[in-house]
């Protein structure tokens, strides 16, 4: 069988994740891309079969990335889901549009068709965070106090549009977004923008919500039922907000939208192990300076959690305006 012995789609989907403003999903998708455009596969058939292949070798890197800003942090399996499915998918439906087209020609002929079309979906998805967040600032309204989870790009694009574009003026509360405090980067970029803002504990979000006027969160994954996968501790934000009556908005791109239907936490991909598992008396108790407690603590703890749909007021995407129960109609023209 000819396969890419040249081509590491691993190594390629490592460096496009190095790019800070692009996505998870995207950089699957890119690297996929790359696999295609440097295979040597004859047929359809082993082309499909090294294609998964390599499919399953970046679904199977573990998912975690090193910097000076995020140590040891768990990138979203659920994320890596959707860049995969986005990819297989979008190959399916070519290939069964290519063999119906009075114009099918050869195999290379279908992989140039492959490659052109996956060009204009690239364009496509390169703007649909900034389309998200146009979206999305139209329920910024001038004086409120919103609240936002950690760091996101998609909601720092939502409230710089807010503010730089409608002129809108406002003040953002930004949790500290433990483990890797990404919170203090959110902090960062909202003053650059002019943006007046604060930190709080994580552990804050109940104290400060009264003072709340709406929630924005992002997402890493937008589920079947219309639930979202995102950073760890937005679950209990959207429930604190339920419980005072808050508006909570997710902004999410449509390349997000997944096939997946949990019905718990514990059903979402993950590579953290779980929490309820519990270390030996021993190791629990072992003396440990205070950086190999936290590096520990960031390891075995999840990264991300399920915020279910009924505590999630509107989903604001490049599509439009869904409600939770919207997601699934949008995943069937996706699929079919």
């Amino acid at each position: 069988m000819s396969t890419n012995s040249t081509y590491d789609v691993v190594s390629s989907y490592q460096a496009f994740l190095n790019d800070t403003e692009l996505s998870t999903p995207v950089a699957v998708f890119k690297a996929l891309t790359e696999f295609v455009q440097h295979s040597t596969a004859p047929t359809m058939s082993e082309f499909m079969q090294t294609l998964e292949k390599a499919a399953q070798d970046i679904r199977q890197e573990p998912q975690i990335i090193s910097s000076s800003n995020n140590k040891n942090q768990h990138k979203a399996a659920i994320a890596v889901l959707a860049g995969v499915d986005l990819f297989m998918r979008f190959v399916t439906r070519n290939s069964h549009e290519f063999s119906l087209s009075e114009e099918a020609g050869s195999f290379e002929d279908f992989k140039g068709n492959l490659l052109s079309r996956a060009s204009l979906i690239l364009d496509k998805a390169s703007s649909a965070r900034d389309k998200a967040a146009e979206i999305g600032a139209q329920f910024v309204h001038d004086n409120a106090v919103v609240l936002v989870q950690g760091y996101s790009r998609v909601i720092m694009s939502v409230l710089s549009y807010a503010a730089n574009v409608q002129n809108k003026r406002f003040k953002v509360y930004v949790t500290e977004g433990r483990p890797n405090s990404d919170g203090i980067q959110a902090v960062s970029a909202l003053r650059k923008n002019g943006i007046p803002c604060r930190a709080v504990l994580d552990s804050a979000v109940g104290y400060i919500m009264d003072k709340v006027d709406m929630v924005f969160v992002g997402a890493e994954g937008v589920v079947e039922n219309g639930g979202i996968v995102n950073k760890i501790g937005t679950f209990q934000i959207a429930l604190v907000a339920n419980a005072l009556s808050k508006p909570v908005y997710a902004v999410a791109e449509s390349y997000k939208f997944v096939r997946v239907y949990p019905l718990n936490q514990y059903d979402i991909p993950s590579e953290t192990p779980e929490i309820v598992t519990f270390t030996s008396r021993r190791k629990s108790f072992s003396a440990v300076n205070d950086a190999e407690t936290v590096d520990e603590l960031a390891l075995s703890n999840p990264s991300v959690d399920y915020t279910p749909p009924q505590y999630i007021t509107l989903l604001l995407t490049d599509l439009g305006v869904l409600t939770p129960s919207g997601v699934s109609d949008e995943l069937i023209k996706l699929y079919v």
